[in-house]
């Protein structure tokens, strides 16, 4: 009977949500044509995105929710996983690992992708060195999971290393190190993969905005005795500000959801989870499907701040347009 009834509840709030999304529709047909064959177009056009948004993306979201606040055995038991989530030393790391990455993360590649856009900006070569710092940008994040797996590599320090970083350091007369298992830095070296992907994807969209810079600008600070620093920082942040916060906010989402670099690199082994990891561990291999939805939801409400920001400023520069 209880299953019955949280079926029931269930189908209730999704004939809700349903009834509101048409509620919606008409409310923006009113602001459109007044005639019936103009409305029902708007509906016709509407109606089949709204049914696959509803179905793929709405009711899944209400049943995650409805998940969070479940146990192992589908319970209801209250907030016990966000308890969980803020109280438990395992869960608390995986919450400071995520804010590391999303702090460093989207900081790192812009700053490093801003720095290499303008020095090699119309400099001897520009199209190959820029091809070199994209590139890594068309690896898969498992590929540079991988491909970094091999480069962290460690061997006893008796044995031949096959690790480039380690080897590099028994060249240089140092012991090779265990990169991926020594906490807390090893979340470092996992960020490190991550700011080697990105930094080409904010390389090129700052590029072209720092490109489309009107020249007449540039000329005229040069006129009035700007030096390179003072032409930088009053000329090319603010004219490229809106391409730096599309980049800042993408990496920032992206860095939030990583999870790939890290289920590759180490499992979430070794003080190194992260909120998308964890949400897959608990989910999945600990048979604890309440505790992923909570984590799940958490990282919803992380993402969404920053994606309403980043459509609150693409508002702006086209009401300034």
């Amino acid at each position: 009977m209880e299953d019955v009834g949280e079926k029931l509840v269930q189908v209730v709030i999704a004939l809700a949500i349903f009834a509101a999304i048409i509620a919606l529709i008409m409310l923006l047909v009113d602001r459109a044509p007044k005639t019936f064959r103009d409305k029902a177009t708007i509906i016709g056009f509407l109606a089949p995105a709204v049914v696959l948004l509803a179905i793929g993306l709405i009711w899944p979201a209400i049943q995650t929710t409805y998940l969070a606040f479940t146990d192992r055995n589908g319970s209801p038991n209250g907030m016990d996983n966000f308890v969980w989530m803020f109280t438990q030393p395992e869960a608390l790391v995986t919450l400071r690992n995520t804010l590391l990455w999303v702090v460093l993360v989207p900081l790192m590649s812009t700053g490093i992708g801003l720095a290499y856009a303008v020095f090699i900006d119309r400099a001897r070569g520009e199209k190959a060195l820029k091809a070199l710092v994209f590139m890594p940008m068309a690896i898969s994040m498992v590929g540079a999971g991988v491909i970094w797996k091999f480069m962290y590599t460690y061997r006893g320090a008796e044995r031949e290393q096959i690790g480039l970083l380690n080897q590099i350091l028994v060249w240089f007369g140092g012991e090779p190190k265990q990169f991926l298992l020594d906490a807390p830095e090893n979340t470092f070296f996992l960020i490190a993969v991550m700011v080697w992907i990105q930094t080409g994807f904010a390389m090129v969209i700052l590029s072209a905005a720092i490109k489309g810079i009107p020249t007449e600008i540039v000329e005229a600070a040069r006129l009035d005795g700007a030096n390179g620093r003072q032409q930088f920082f009053s000329i090319t942040v603010p004219s490229i500000r809106g391409a730096l916060i599309v980049v800042v906010t993408t990496i920032t989402i992206g860095t939030l959801k990583v999870f790939d670099i890290v289920r590759t690199m180490t499992a979430g082994n070794f003080e190194t989870s992260v909120v998308a990891n964890e949400m897959y561990t608990q989910a999945f291999r600990a048979s604890e499907p309440g505790r992923g939805a909570a984590l799940a939801l958490i990282l919803f409400l992380m993402v969404l701040p920053i994606v309403l920001y980043n459509a609150r400023q693409l508002k702006k520069q086209r009401e300034i347009r």
